[in-house]
C-alpha cells in the first residue's frame, strides 16, 4: 500500500525526503486539499506503480499540467524548456511549425518523481515515441458524453467502436480518463506518418457517427452535442498528446486514468480509481488488462479505410 510505504522512507532533514533518488522539498505540502493527499504521498504512489506507468510514459514527449500549490490553485500547462529542469527530466528538440522547440521527456521512476518535485498533478503523451517522432505508435479515441447521458450509454459507445476497429483487424484496449469519459487506445506499428493516422482516426469517428448520427458526434461543436457523444479523433494528431495510462488528475477526488478490462464496464468505473487506491486495486488484479498491447500491434493501411 502506498501509505503504508510512506513510514518506510527516510526523511533526509530539511524538511525533505529523498525517494529515487530525486530530493523532494516541502513534501507535507497538499496537493490535493479534499483528500489530504501530499507531494509525498504522490510520489510514493508513483514508486508504488512504476512498473505499470513507466512503459506508457517512457521515451514520449509529454505535457505537463503543473499545480505547484496544488489542485485549486493557480495551474499551467507546459511542454516547452529552456532550462535543465531536473536531471532525471530531458529535453529533445522537436520542429514546431517554422521553428524548433525543447520537448521534455522522462524514462525512469526518477523522471516521474521529479515531476512530483515539480509540482505536476497530470502527465500528457504523444503518440510517438522520441526516435520515432514522426511516426506514431497508437491511435486514441477520446469518447467525451453529454453530461446527462447515462453510462449504458458510453459502454454502448465504447463496445461499438471496439467492434469497428476489430472488423478492420484492429485491437482496441480501454481505460477510464479520470474524467466523464473513456479513452479506447489501439496500438500500431510505427509504420504511417502522422497526417495518415489522423486521417484514418477522423474516417472511424465519421464511420461511427454515419452508424448512429442520433448518438454520436465527430466535430467539436459544442452546440451540437447535446444528447450525443463526441468522438474525438483530434488527439492523433502530432504535438497533440493524451492523458497517460496512470496519471493522475487535477480534480479534487484526486481520480486516476485507469486502464481496465472490457468486461469491467459493466459498472460505471469512471470514478472507481484514485490515487489511494489504485496501488491496491493493481496488486488485486490476477492479470494485466492491457498485457498484449504491444503484442497487438498492426500497420494501418489503405485497404483497411476501403472497407469502412
Amino acid at each position: 500500500m502506498v501509505r503504508k510505504a510512506a513510514k518506510q522512507i527516510k526523511n533526509e532533514g530539511n524538511g525533505g525526503d529523498e525517494i529515487a533518488g530525486v530530493h523532494l522539498t516541502h513534501p507535507d505540502r497538499v496537493l490535493y486539499a479534499d483528500q489530504g493527499i501530499t507531494k509525498r504521498e504522490l510520489a510514493l504512489y508513483y514508486k508504488a506503480i512504476a512498473n505499470w506507468i513507466l512503459p506508457h510514459v517512457e521515451n514520449r514527449p509529454i505535457t505537463l499540467l503543473r499545480c505547484p500549490e496544488g489542485y485549486g490553485k493557480a495551474c499551467f500547462y507546459q511542454r516547452h524548456t529552456r532550462d535543465v529542469v531536473h536531471g532525471a527530466i530531458h529535453s529533445i528538440s522537436i520542429r514546431d511549425g517554422k521553428a524548433s522547440a525543447a520537448y521534455l521527456y522522462i524514462d525512469s521512476l526518477s523522471g516521474l518523481i521529479a515531476l512530483v518535485q515539480m509540482g505536476v498533478l497530470e502527465i500528457h503523451t504523444w503518440g510517438s515515441r522520441k526516435d520515432r517522432l514522426e511516426r506514431p505508435d497508437r491511435l486514441i479515441f477520446d469518447l467525451d458524453p453529454d453530461p446527462s447521458l447515462p453510462w449504458r450509454r458510453l459502454k454502448e459507445a465504447g463496445e461499438t467502436l471496439r467492434s469497428l476497429l476489430s472488423d478492420l483487424g484492429l485491437k482496441a484496449f480501454v481505460k477510464t480518463t479520470g474524467g466523464k469519459g473513456l479513452h479506447i487506445v489501439v496500438p500500431i506499428a510505427p509504420k504511417q506518418d502522422w497526417e495518415f493516422a489522423k486521417d484514418f482516426s477522423k474516417s472511424i469517428a465519421e464511420r461511427m457517427v454515419q452508424m448512429m448520427p442520433d448518438r454520436y458526434i465527430a466535430t467539436m461543436s459544442k452546440a451540437r452535442r447535446a444528447g450525443k457523444i463526441f468522438i474525438d479523433y483530434l488527439r492523433n494528431a502530432r504535438t497533440a498528446s493524451a492523458v497517460c495510462a496512470y496519471s493522475p488528475r487535477a480534480s479534487s477526488d484526486a481520480p486516476v486514468s485507469m486502464p481496465v478490462h472490457w468486461r469491467e464496464l459493466t459498472e460505471d468505473v469512471r470514478a472507481k480509481f484514485t490515487l489511494r487506491n489504485v496501488a491496491e486495486h493493481l496488486a488485486r488484479r490476477a492479470q494485466d488488462p492491457w498485457a498484449d498491447y504491444d503484442q497487438a500491434r498492426v500497420s494501418l493501411s489503405k485497404a483497411m479505410l476501403r472497407r469502412l
